[in-house]
């Protein structure tokens, strides 16, 4: 029996949970970690787990991939027996990953505290699956942790207690400024320095590359940034198979533009901390970015993290090409947005969840 059990599930998770681990082991707080395998590729899960010291499993659930309905239910289905034969004080899920609504809902309704890390962050577009898995957690969850201001008054509005809810700042940045001196150089992961510096590109998201008017939109705005810069592409393996069902892959051999597989964490990291610029539709870029002062386009309508947009590094484009490319030229006329770093992105979030945790599982 432990007195929390953690669950991860998704490439986006990894960097979360790694810092609360270990200050979870320093408290100590007894917990144990749970891989629903929900991202089972090596070289999206194994490669992060090693390179961030996140201890192994003590569970993996090994769901795979599949639809969101059919994911979310298998990983129910088998985070149950795991629950019943643990019985933990309470269950923590971070993220807003399918892992993260499936285990907290099992978990609530075996009557068993559900603790929420990176809560209250809200898109308003309820088309993002994430945006569901985001909402429904916070109302299933006894301990909300939050990672900027902006989110109390979100949670607020959805009539959740204030006394659940606790600013803690962003774990993912624990991790972050923990490795940035192991970061592996831009030079070693591309095996020579581009001279004329470069754009980290990652596109996943639906929106973007499900439809092939604005994938091919987008592909051949990056053809247009590779005439200036190095385009380097580290991409997922839906975009390249969505290229492909498309008929787009010709787009991704463009000059200019360097295909990369799916980056380990240090790797990623060396890329973007290099970089003239970052192009993305991934939440957590955003955030990352805006730690590393690096000019980010995020090629959404929307973002559920506005605090990388009024005090970060951030831009909102969408898929517009127009927006895309003036935003570019901004950034390599003067440099882009610089912006500051926001309160409690300092390295030290899983030590004060490990802190408050400490007391309100005395106090339960």
């Amino acid at each position: 029996m432990s007195e929390i059990l953690c669950v991860v599930g998704a490439r986006p998770n990894f960097m979360k949970i790694a810092p609360i681990m270990a200050a979870f082991a320093a408290q100590p707080i007894s917990a144990k970690l749970v891989h629903t395998g929900q991202h089972y590729d090596p070289a999206m899960s194994d490669s992060f787990f090693e390179q961030l010291g996140i201890p192994r499993p003590d569970v993996n659930l090994e769901v795979g991939s599949a639809s969101h309905a059919v994911q979310t239910a298998d990983i129910m289905r088998a985070f149950e027996p795991v629950l019943d034969a643990e019985q933990p004080r309470a269950v923590l899920v971070v993220g807003d990953v399918n892992s993260t609504i499936a285990c907290a809902l099992v978990a609530a309704k075996k009557g068993i505290k559900v603790i929420h890390v990176e809560a209250g962050l809200r898109s308003y577009d309820r088309g993002m699956p994430e945006e569901i898995n985001r909402v429904l957690t916070d109302q299933l969850a006894d301990l909300l942790y939050t990672t900027e201001r902006s989110a109390l008054p979100n949670l607020l509005r959805e009539g959740i207690a204030e006394e659940r809810v606790q600013f803690v700042g962003n774990v993912m940045i624990d991790t972050l400024r923990a490795h940035l001196e192991r970061a592996v150089p831009a030079e070693r992961t591309l095996g020579a320095k581009p001279a004329r510096g470069h754009a980290v590109v990652t596109l996943h998201r639906p929106a973007n590359v499900d439809d092939p008017a604005t994938l091919k939109s987008l592909l051949e705005t990056l053809a247009v940034l590779a005439r200036e810069v190095d385009v380097v592409f580290p991409i997922h393996p839906r975009t390249r198979a969505a290229a492909e069902r498309q008929g787009l892959a010709a787009l991704l051999a463009a000059p200019g533009i360097r295909l990369l597989p799916p980056q380990g964490y240090l790797e990623m990291l060396g890329l973007m901390v290099e970089a003239t610029l970052v192009l993305t539709d991934s939440g957590g870029l955003q955030e990352e970015t805006t730690a590393l002062g690096v000019p980010c386009i995020t090629v959404r309508e929307n973002t559920e993290r506005p605090i990388t947009l009024s005090e970060g590094t951030n831009t909102l484009t969408g898929a517009n090409p127009d927006a895309i490319l003036a935003c570019f030229r901004d950034i390599r006329a003067g440099g882009g947005k610089r912006g500051r770093i926001p309160e409690y992105w300092d390295g030290h979030a899983a030590e004060r969840i490990a802190a408050h945790l400490r007391g309100w599982l005395d106090s339960v």
